[in-house]
């Protein structure tokens, strides 16, 4: 994985914390935000972590040009702010996850696993934040969301509402009695089928349609 931060101690501890994973492996690491582009395209990691206020190009700009160049990589933001604008415009750009420093340390490491497996992860504080967002004008939302699922098939629905459940692919291919590349493929499809760039887009599209369940 990539990991980029301005300040080297944060990078350091960032580092130690991972270190403690035998299945993360820091490849790269970065001290602005132009040189985790650079460093991403090169190394074409399986997941990219990156601070929001970074010289050169702040991460969230680094975000975007991140998922556009490598779309392999998944993009998890790790940041002191936590503000609305910032969740929002990350989350937007193609982020799979979005952690804060303050968190614990066991969520960094449950974060970038669970994005390196294909799923989405949002630190406890920032998804409650989410939900508060999406539950002011539920209705019209959930209207709105309603509409966009007519189009998929049964089983488009079903592998949708797992994604929005958090599930990963092989996670979600297990439940469902399928392989993994067929999930996948069913999951670039509901993608493309709803305008979402990411998982967590499309998770928050099966949460105001009212597909996630607590059976899920």
């Amino acid at each position: 994985m990539l990991l980029a931060d301005d300040e080297a101690m944060i990078r350091a501890g960032v580092r130690a914390i991972l270190g403690a994973d035998p299945g993360i492996e820091v490849v790269a690491e970065a001290a602005d935000g132009r040189e985790a582009v650079e460093l991403a395209c090169s190394h074409r990691p399986d997941v990219a972590l990156l601070d929001i206020r970074m010289p050169r190009l702040d991460g969230l700009a680094a975000v975007a040009e991140i998922r556009r160049a490598v779309p392999e990589t998944a993009v998890v933001v790790l940041t002191t702010f936590g503000e609305d604008d910032y969740i929002a415009r990350a989350l937007g750009d193609g982020a799979s996850g979005f952690l804060l420093k303050a968190g614990d340390p066991r969520e960094l490491i449950a974060g970038v696993r669970a994005v390196a497996d294909g799923a989405a992860f949002l630190s406890p504080r920032v998804a409650q934040r989410v939900i508060t967002e999406l539950s002011d004008g539920r209705m019209e939302r959930g209207a709105r969301a309603r509409r966009r699922t007519e189009e998929l098939t049964g089983r488009e629905r079903e592998v949708l509402a797992l994604v929005g459940a958090g599930l990963s692919n092989a996670e979600i291919a297990r439940r469902l009695f399928l392989v993994e590349g067929t999930v996948k493929s069913y999951v670039s499809a509901i993608l493309n089928r709803l305008g979402a760039r990411n998982r967590v887009q499309a998770a928050i599209v099966a949460y105001e349609a009212g597909l996630v369940t607590e059976r899920h």
